[in-house]
C-alpha cells in the first residue's frame, strides 16, 4: 500500500480534455418499466470505461466526458434509475442499489464489453464499489473519489450536524425546515415531506435538501451553489432520501469494507479533498487499508466535488496512467 499526498490542491482545472459530444445515445429498457439513457464518446474501439455519477439521483453532466482521453477511451456515462435523462423521473419504485448494479451489468452486455475501468465519485465511488464486489471479473480498475460507503456513521455525520458545525448558516437552514421535536432525524423528517401528498411541499423540501449538499460540494462555493433547479432537486432529493433511509439496501453497517476480500485483486485509484464536508477523508483512510491493491492521492487543499481543480487534476492524470 502506497499513500501519496498530493501537491496539486490548487492551479489549473487539471488539463481536462476538450468537449466532446457522443457518438452514440440510447435509451435501455430495464426491469421495473425503467428507461435509462446511454451515451458512448471516445472511441468507439477505445478501451472502455464506465462513469458512475453521485448522489442517488445526481446524473451524468457534460463535463465528466471531458477526464478521458477521446483518442484512447471508449467512455460510457448513464443516468442511473429515476434521474437525469432516464424515466420514469424521480421513481423511487424499482429503485434500489441491488438494480442499479444489475443495469450497470446489462449496460456491459448489451454494448459487447469484456472489462472495464469503473470510475465514480461519492454515491458513484460506493456503487463502484458494491459492483465490483459482485463482478470482480468485469472489473479491469477502480478509479474513485470523495469516497462514501453508506454507513451509518457517514450519514449522521451530515445529517445529524457534524457538517453542520462548520457551516452553521447553511445547517441552521436546512434543519430548521421541520419543527424541532423532528429534528433528531432529519433524514426521516424529510422523509415524510418530500413522499408526502402535496408537490409543492415536495418541490420546497426537495430544493432545501439537494442546496444544503450543493452549498457544501466545493472549498470555496462563493454566490452560485446551493440553488439546484426544481427538476434536479426533485429527483436528487428524493432518490437520495429513499436510499439513505434504507441504509442503501445493504447488509448492515460495513457492509462494503467486510467484503473488500472479493476485489484484492483490481488496482485501485482513490482521490479524496482534504476539507471534504460530504464525504470527509476517514473513509477514503479506511478504505486504502483495507485494499491493498489501493493507491491513495489526498488532495491538499480541495473538497467534495468533481469540479474541484486539484481534483480534476489528479483524476486526468490517473485516466492518462492507464492508458499504459
Amino acid at each position: 500500500m502506497k499513500e501519496n499526498p498530493s501537491q496539486s490542491g490548487g492551479g489549473s482545472r487539471g488539463g481536462l480534455y476538450a468537449p466532446i459530444e457522443p457518438f452514440r445515445q440510447q435509451m435501455l429498457e430495464m426491469s421495473g418499466g425503467h428507461r435509462v439513457y446511454v451515451e458512448q464518446c471516445g472511441r468507439a474501439d477505445g478501451a472502455p470505461v464506465v462513469v458512475l455519477h453521485g448522489g442517488p439521483g445526481g446524473g451524468c453532466s457534460p463535463g465528466m466526458r471531458r477526464f478521458f482521453d477521446p483518442g484512447h477511451y471508449r467512455t460510457i456515462l448513464f443516468d442511473q434509475r429515476g434521474c437525469g435523462r432516464s424515466t420514469p423521473h424521480a421513481s423511487v419504485e424499482h429503485n434500489t442499489t441491488w438494480d442499479l448494479v444489475a443495469d450497470i451489468e446489462r449496460i456491459r452486455v448489451r454494448l459487447g464489453i469484456e472489462r472495464w475501468i469503473v470510475f465514480g465519485g461519492s454515491w458513484g465511488a460506493c456503487l463502484a464499489l458494491i459492483y465490483a464486489q459482485t463482478h470482480p471479473d468485469r472489473v479491469e480498475a477502480l478509479v474513485l473519489r470523495g469516497v462514501f460507503t453508506m454507513t451509518p456513521a457517514e450519514l449522521h455525520w451530515f445529517y445529524g450536524g457534524g457538517a453542520g458545525a462548520f457551516w452553521p448558516e447553511q445547517w441552521r437552514a436546512f434543519s430548521q425546515m421541520v419543527p424541532r421535536e423532528e429534528r433528531g432525524d432529519l433524514i426521516a423528517a424529510y422523509h415524510r415531506r418530500l413522499f408526502g401528498e402535496d408537490p409543492a411541499e415536495q418541490l420546497r423540501f426537495a430544493r432545501a435538501w439537494a442546496g444544503w449538499e450543493s452549498a457544501l460540494a466545493v472549498l470555496d462555493p462563493g454566490d452560485g451553489r446551493g440553488n439546484p433547479s426544481s427538476s434536479y432537486a426533485l429527483a436528487f432529493a428524493r432518490l437520495e432520501n429513499h436510499y439513505f433511509i434504507n441504509g442503501g439496501f445493504l447488509d448492515g453497517d460495513g457492509h462494503i469494507l467486510r467484503a473488500m476480500h472479493r476485489i484484492d485483486a483490481i488496482p485501485g485509484h482513490i482521490v479524496q479533498g482534504r476539507y471534504d464536508m460530504i464525504c470527509p477523508p476517514h473513509t477514503a483512510h479506511a478504505l486504502h487499508r483495507a485494499w491493498p491493491g489501493s493507491d491513495l492521492r489526498m488532495v491538499a487543499t480541495a473538497g467534495h466535488a468533481l469540479s474541484e481543480p486539484g481534483i480534476s487534476a489528479e483524476l486526468v492524470a490517473i485516466m492518462d496512467r492507464l492508458r499504459s
